[in-house]
């Protein structure tokens, strides 16, 4: 069990996390869903879900730009 602001799974904390960023590599936009160790080599792995759904993708953090700008109308409703 997590404590409260903790994350399981050994994900890591970010601020950008449920955001839509640019993946610099790959040229593309997703939401940033998670950030977790990569399970076969040593370091981290960006997990983003496509803008509209589809199948996410990995790329490196350092790869990571460009977060959406927050707004009122981004932010999540309760």
């Amino acid at each position: 069990m997590t404590r409260a602001g903790e994350r399981g799974l050994l994900h890591q904390d970010h601020p950008w996390l449920g955001r839509s960023v640019e993946d610099t590599v790959r040229q593309r936009r997703g939401t940033l869903r998670a950030i977790a160790p990569d399970v076969d080599k040593p370091g981290l792995l960006a997990w983003l879900l496509p803008v509209g759904g589809g199948v996410e993708w990995t790329t490196a953090p350092d790869a990571l730009a460009r977060p959406e700008r927050i707004t009122p109308d981004s932010l999540p409703r309760s």
